[in-house]
């Protein structure tokens, strides 16, 4: 059996120059050491990379030297653009400490040392990898059966290892030897893994080492029992508790599954082919020092918003999820809801707030500069069949004008702005379809059955958004510049909007222009319906959205006056 793959200097990390060029493998010392010279960490699935961060590298930097005590330290920690020699040696000395041997006899990492069960069975290693048929998760295009299981070098396999204590999938899971909660050899009502019941906001940067420090939130020591996972004993046998954790270095190495690699020597070398997928601990409820979820804040008058439910207590505010097929900035209410300005619930309407560490990012944006490249990665998954299928991976990344995350800015003002208009102007595409079928004699595309044509509207402003967004990065508050951007965006999502409208209108029949009337029922007066008056009602619902196009076109249509200025 295979002795040894320690994590700090065996290379398992794939990462490029941060000056551009091919990927390559290294350990996490080097990795961690030369952060300055690495760009992002390399993944064959997203969700791995919010994993490997929050498992080991954010923990392991954090344990070893501390966190920055104010948002002042921070900038500091900055704009050194790289660690100091004696933050070098600290890490350096927590490495030889803690070698992180993957298939260690006595304490592999992130493992629990020969957990088996009673009949000694194991399971193929597709176990751990979310995209493979095992069990009843079968993916729609899973490269492969549950009886060609595939083999795991120890790089794939340790980030698989972090990735199933992040993202795992619910229900019931494997019966271990010494987990007294076991019934006919299994456990049930395991939850998903913690990222799973949230969708994960992570700003990123230029360098890897300026993605750390935009991931670590500043503030006091932490707790003397806030531990990462492996100097805690308990994890290190089959049983598993229920509890909140004690801080943030738990919250990130949470050991949500218990697991133990297989490896063997093959031909192609040592490969983990089987594994066991045990219950692990559970938490009640994301807690709110998570600093990687943006929020859904309850309604005041919800009235178990904070009391007791079976026994549990259930908080006023809950992580928001991503939803699928809907891109990242269709959320940007909560994106850009600061925790010091969260838009606040009412009785009976939900308020936001958004992640931890972008409202540190604002609060800190005048020592970065309103142009730094501030990108947003957000990635969640979507479960199915009780949350023990993976049904879909998603993941969008946004570039986010740093001016944007402060309140008062005319950049946070226009960015929510252009998405508003931009679901405004799919509203009024579909309320175009609707009215062009009613006046066919037909009913409109139900809202939960078939695509409406708003949704294509969307995707076709999807680069235009994200064009403004890029652009709005490099004007800080330059109001004319804004202005600009925002007029450009207008005409350009006025063209798209009648691209998709004008299909719409091509394909009615004529009956469509003599129209239908509808009864409203008793007491309420009759509608008409006719094609032509759909188009005008379009035509008026897009000049009220896009103003600014409206007026330019306004003000070209008018005749010139000579003047002075002319002479």
């Amino acid at each position: 059996m295979p002795s040894s793959f320690p994590l700090a200097d065996s290379p398992w990390l794939s990462l490029p120059p941060a000056s551009g060029g091919p990927a390559a493998e290294h350990g996490l010392r080097h990795t961690l050491v030369e952060a300055h010279a690495l760009g992002e960490l390399v993944v064959s699935s997203p969700t791995q990379r919010s994993a490997a961060l929050r498992q080991l590298l954010l923990p392991v930097v954090v344990d070893a030297l501390g966190r920055p005590a104010d948002e002042r330290e921070w900038v500091r920690w900055f704009e050194a653009g790289r660690w100091s020699e004696e933050q070098r040696r600290c890490l350096e000395a927590y490495l030889d400490e803690h070698a992180f041997d993957l298939f260690h006899p006595q304490r592999p990492f992130a493992q629990v040392p020969g957990l088996r069960t009673a009949k000694n069975e194991t399971k193929g290693a597709g176990l751990l990898v979310a995209t493979e048929a095992t069990g009843n998760n079968v993916p729609l295009f899973a490269a492969r059966t549950e009886g060609e299981p595939p083999k795991l070098s120890p790089s794939q396999a340790a980030l698989w290892l972090l990735h199933a204590h992040c993202w795992d999938t619910a229900a019931i899971k494997t019966g271990a030897v010494g987990d007294p909660k076991v019934k006919a050899g299994k456990t049930t009502g395991n939850p998903t893994g913690p990222l799973g019941q949230m969708g994960v906001t992570l700003p990123t940067g230029r360098t890897l080492y300026e993605t750390l420090l935009l991931n670590i939130p500043v503030g006091p020591p932490l707790r003397s029992d806030d531990l990462p996972q492996w100097k805690r004993a308990d994890v290190f046998t089959p049983q598993w508790q229920e509890r909140l954790p004690a801080g943030l270095l738990e919250v990130w190495t949470w050991q949500s599954r218990r697991i133990r690699l297989i490896p063997e020597e093959t031909a192609e070398g040592v490969r983990v082919t089987r594994v066991v997928v045990a219950a692990g601990d559970r938490m009640p409820h994301t807690p709110e020092l998570d600093p990687h979820t943006m929020w859904r804040l309850e309604p005041t008058g919800k009235p178990r918003a904070g009391t007791s439910r079976k026994g549990k207590t259930v908080p006023p505010r809950r992580p928001l999820r991503m939803q699928p097929g809907k891109a990242a900035w269709r959320g940007l209410d909560a994106l850009l809801a600061p925790e010091r300005q969260a838009r606040d619930a009412r009785e009976n309407t939900a308020g936001f707030a958004t992640s931890i560490l972008l409202d540190q990012a604002g609060a800190v944006r005048a020592d970065l500069g309103d142009d730094f490249p501030l990108r947003v990665e957000l990635t969640g998954m979507a479960y199915g069949n009780q949350s023990a299928v993976v049904e879909d991976v998603m993941f969008d990344a946004l570039p986010l004008p740093l001016a944007a995350l402060g309140a008062d800015t005319f950049a946070h003002a226009a960015v929510l702005e252009v998405a508003e208009q931009a679901e405004e102007l799919a509203q009024a595409v579909n309320r175009l379809s609707a009215d062009l079928r009613r006046a066919m004699g037909a009913e409109p595309i139900p809202w939960d059955k078939g695509q409406r044509p708003g949704e294509l509207l969307l995707h076709a402003l999807d680069p235009l958004v994200r064009r403004l967004l890029a652009g709005l990065r490099r004007v800080g508050e330059d109001i004319d510049a804004i202005e600009a951007g925002q007029l450009a965006w207008e005409q350009l999502a006025l063209r798209r909007a009648w691209e998709i409208a004008d299909r719409l209108l091509q394909t009615v029949p004529l009956a469509a222009y003599a129209g239908r009337t509808i009864s409203q029922g008793e007491g309420r007066q009759d509608r008409t319906y006719r094609a032509s008056l759909a188009e005008a009602s379009f035509t008026n619902r897009c000049n009220e959205i896009l103003h600014r196009a409206t007026e330019d076109r306004r003000e070209a249509s008018r005749p010139h006056t000579p003047g002075d200025d002319d002479v």
